[in-house]
Parts: structure tokens; C-alpha cells; sequence
């Protein structure tokens, strides 16, 4: 895992750590309310982050934004309901789960969708279709709304295969090497885990899930930096109009930070739809809070929240 401190908004840094170390140095948010530190799971999913942040977005904004990396949305949220960043990224389904345990955080924008979910076989396991799946070892962050289509794509086919739990800076190796017959993930991990196969690449479709890319704020950032909230969607709705337009400079951006190289980033950008709003988001966060506790993700005997309530939509641009 990496910091990144955006080159134009502060000094350029990349610094290695672990998950401890990278938490360690995250313990605590600037107490400057123009200064927001931000989780970004690093998923072309927000894409609006980089670009915002490498094509002056931010600054021009006259905001300061620190960037800190995860590799999935449970450990982003994580870090949000520590206190550890002002807003986070994560997708719908960790979100639902980590909404039910916490009152700290709240969605404040639905920044993409994205129905590419897909699952992806190795050839030489024996697997042409999703039927064959069945009794097959599928990878896959559990939890995730990698682990959820999964799930989706078996219930709907009625078949039961074995979903084992697989990091996802892990995943293309344990598919290369042939651990696991087939691996459910998110960008940009699903796009070179097919590169890395080649021809034995089978993928597949058959769930009907599409993925919500949320940003959620804590509370404490929500009542302290609430102006700070308004400029940093004013940046990230920009940014989201230099991605529909694919402005050069804002592809650049997304490469370098999911390192997607321009080839796989051109089949990769055009399956998400880049505008921010928040829709019909509480009918389908409860929903995947049923599915959290029907999996165990979710204690069994919690009462799950009023969805709405966890929603604060004051942040959005209004064009």
C-alpha cells in the first residue's frame, strides 16, 4: 500500500508501508477545515480522484487534499470509522455492512456505476460456462462486492461452488498459478487477471449486480468541513466531465494510479457511468444489508439502520 499526496495540491511522496504502518501515519485528520485526507481505494470505480487531483481540480478549488490508497473498500472503511480520513471511496456492499455496525459515517455521493462485474475462469479447469462452476474454488475478496456477485452469479444459476477468501493484490497470481479455478473481482484487478491469462481466459457474466462507487465522510467532517465537502464534489464533478470527454491528461491519471496501461484503460473506462448523484441508493443498501446478514458479514441479530438517514445529500452540485 502507498501514501499518495497529490504532486500539485502538496509535495509529491509516494511512501511504502504496511497496512499497520499506512494506518500508524493516518492516525489522526488535519484539523485545518480546508484540508480533507481521503481513502481511495484504488479501483478505477473513482476515477474522479486521480484526475481531480493531477489536473489541478483540487487546487483550483483552493483545497488541499491528502490521498491515501487501500486495496479494498472494507479496509478503507475501516479507516474511516477510526477516524483516520475525512471521506473514504468504497462500493454499496461494504458499505451496507460497515453502515449497520456505525453511526460515524454517512454516503455523501454516488460517484459511478459499474456493470462489469464478471467472473473469471481458467480454461484449463474445465470451465466454459457458469455451470461449470459448480464445485469449483472461485477467488475472491469475501465481503466485497466482488464476493457479492460471486454469490449473485450462483444463486441465480442454482449452483454451489466453493468462494475462497483471496486478498486482491493477490488474485492474478492465485488464478495464474492455478490456486483457485476462478477469481470475482473489481477493476483493475479483473482486467489483468484476463491480460494474465491470455487465451485460457474465460469470462463470464450471469449476475445482475451494478456496483455503486460511494464516498462516504465521517460525521465529525460532515458538521467541521462542510465547505471544504462542497469544493471537493465540485472537483470530483469536473473531474468526471474530463473522463466522459477522455481528456488526455485525465486518463494519464487514472493509468498512473491503478496502473492500467492505456490499452486495457480504454476497454476498462467507457463500462462506468461517471455521473455523481445518489438515486435510488437506500432501496438497494437494504437490500445488500439482508444479503450481510444472510452471509454473516452482518450479525444476525442486528437491526439493520434506516438507510435514508444514513444518506446526506447536501454536498452535490446542483448542475
Amino acid at each position: 500500500m502507498t501514501i499518495r499526496l497529490p504532486h500539485r495540491v502538496l509535495a509529491a511522496a509516494v511512501v511504502a508501508l504496511s497496512a499497520t504502518g499506512m494506518l500508524a501515519a493516518c492516525s489522526s485528520v488535519d484539523d485545518d477545515p480546508a484540508t480533507l485526507t481521503v481513502g481511495f481505494v484504488v479501483d478505477p470505480s473513482w476515477a474522479q480522484v486521480p484526475v481531480a487531483a493531477d489536473t489541478g481540480l483540487f487546487t483550483a478549488q483552493d483545497l488541499t487534499v491528502k490521498v491515501v490508497n487501500f486495496s479494498s473498500g472494507v479496509e478503507a472503511l475501516q479507516a474511516a470509522v477510526a477516524g483516520q480520513v475525512d471521506v473514504t471511496t468504497a462500493a454499496d456492499v461494504p458499505t451496507a455492512a460497515a453502515l449497520a455496525k456505525s453511526n460515524d459515517i454517512k454516503v455523501v455521493g454516488d460517484g459511478a456505476r459499474w456493470a462489469g462485474s464478471r467472473i473469471v475462469a481458467r480454461k484449463q479447469s474445465g470451465i466454459a460456462t457458469v455451470a461449470d462452476l459448480a464445485g469449483k474454488r472461485i477467488g475472491t475478496p469475501i465481503g466485497t462486492s466482488a464476493g457479492y456477485f460471486a454469490s449473485n452469479v450462483l444463486d441465480r444459476a442454482r449452483i454451489d461452488a466453493e468462494l475462497v477468501q483471496v486478498a486482491p493484490s493477490a488474485v492474478v497470481t492465485a488464478i495464474t498459478r492455478g490456486d483457485v479455478d476462478a477469481v470475482s473481482i473489481f477493476q483493475p484487478y479483473q482486467a489483468q487477471s484476463i491480460q494474465a491469462l491470455g487465451s485460457e481466459a474465460v469470462v463470464l457474466d450471469g449476475g445482475d449486480y451494478r456496483q455503486r462507487s460511494l464516498y462516504l465522510a465521517t460525521t465529525q467532517a460532515i458538521s467541521g468541513k462542510r465547505d471544504a465537502l462542497t469544493k471537493f464534489f465540485q472537483a470530483i464533478s469536473d473531474a468526471g466531465r474530463k473522463l466522459v470527454a477522455r481528456d488526455p491528461a485525465a486518463l494519464d491519471a487514472v493509468a498512473t494510479a491503478t496502473n492500467l496501461d492505456e490499452k486495457l484503460l480504454a476497454t476498462v473506462l467507457p463500462e462506468f457511468d461517471f455521473t455523481l448523484q445518489l438515486g435510488d441508493l437506500p432501496v438497494k443498501m437494504r437490500e445488500l444489508g439482508e444479503w450481510g446478514k444472510a452471509q454473516g458479514k452482518i450479525d444476525k441479530g442486528t437491526d439493520l439502520p434506516d438507510y435514508s438517514a444514513a444518506i446526506d445529500p447536501g454536498f452535490l452540485p446542483t448542475t
